[in-house]
């Protein structure tokens, strides 16, 4: 059983979450709750899948997050011709002695984003599966770790645009949360015609934190309480995934799992010591809408389906 959070450690460890949040939130204006559903993403021990249009600051948030947590980042922009070496990195030869040197690929940082995921095929969306899910990569039948913290932030277009190739279910499972940026507000985008450049400000963006003070934040999320109230309330959203009469398939039990760690994660970036019903409530459209398969006669989307959900589902 990992030991309770006490009120005082959570508080301090809000305030270090509580400067992240303003580092990142200066670079990306008027989207704090896309802010902070990619802090419980990571937090969660999880990674985040952005559906939108290009030039709605997907970019601008990998970055500025991978810099505001001290870490190291990198950019893979996938394209139909690559291959999963391209990605994971391969074994070049020695003539020297002899022997194959693993040389890593881009795969290899703390933050990663991948960005237009669905433009690579399937094959090369595949290299993926084992670094999200273990935290490692084999190749040549050798053993890689990956650094910590490993976070993903993958950016995927419409899947109505041409040249794209659907996640399959298996993919889409992998990602904790899934949410969009959205166009900013009127005065948000009038700040961005005002202010300096985003690249200026990210070229001048301090670390607030380094990776040894996340690994203790991500310990400290997997720490926070969850009442049997609480518990309820998550075992019976699930269920009603699972029983709705439009959804096909619901969410499975290493779902119900994600929920709970994102709910917790979300507590602890709100300087909580112990999960409310507001932080399940808060996640849990980022975290389920994605993993539903709705019945196509039903007519109804995952999102709507989730709204339905929350609004007929008591609240402890």
């Amino acid at each position: 059983m990992t030991e309770a959070l006490s009120r005082e450690d959570a508080t301090a460890l809000a305030g270090d979450l509580a400067r992240v949040r303003d580092v990142i939130n200066g670079v990306i204006v008027d989207k704090a709750e896309v802010v902070d559903l990619a802090l419980a993403s990571l937090l969660g021990g999880g990674h985040l899948l952005i559906e939108d249009l290009p030039g709605v600051g997907k970019t601008t948030l990998a970055q500025a997050l991978a810099l505001a947590i001290g870490g190291s980042w990198q950019r893979i922009q996938f394209t139909n011709d690559m291959l999963p070496a391209d990605i994971l990195g391969l074994s070049v030869f020695r003539r020297e002695d002899e022997t194959f040197q693993f040389r890593p690929g881009p795969i290899f940082a703390n933050v990663v984003l991948a960005d237009e995921i669905n433009r690579a095929t399937p094959r090369t969306q595949s290299a993926l599966l084992e670094a999200m899910a273990e935290g490692q990569v084999t190749v040549d039948g050798n053993t890689h770790r990956l650094p910590r913290p490993f976070f993903v932030i993958a950016t995927q277009n419409p899947v109505d645009l041409v040249g794209t190739y659907p996640l399959p279910d298996s993919q889409l499972d992998r990602f904790l949360l899934r949410t969009a940026i959205g166009y900013p507000a009127p005065a948000a985008e009038r700040r961005l015609l005002t202010e300096s450049s985003r690249h200026d400000m990210l070229a001048e963006l301090e670390p607030v934190l380094d990776p040894e003070r996340v690994q203790a934040l991500l310990a400290a999320a997997a720490a926070l309480h969850l009442s049997d109230a609480v518990l309820d309330y998550i075992q019976a959203l699930v269920a009603a995934t699972r029983n709705h009469s439009a959804v096909r398939v619901g969410l499975s039990p290493r779902a119900t799992l994600a929920l709970t760690r994102t709910a917790r994660a979300h507590a602890l970036i709100n300087g909580h010591s112990f999960c409310l019903p507001d932080n399940v409530k808060a996640v849990f459209p980022a975290l389920a809408a994605h993993r539903l398969q709705p019945l196509p006669e039903s007519g109804s989307g995952s999102d709507a389906i989730i709204e339905d959900i929350l609004a007929t589902t008591p609240v402890p």
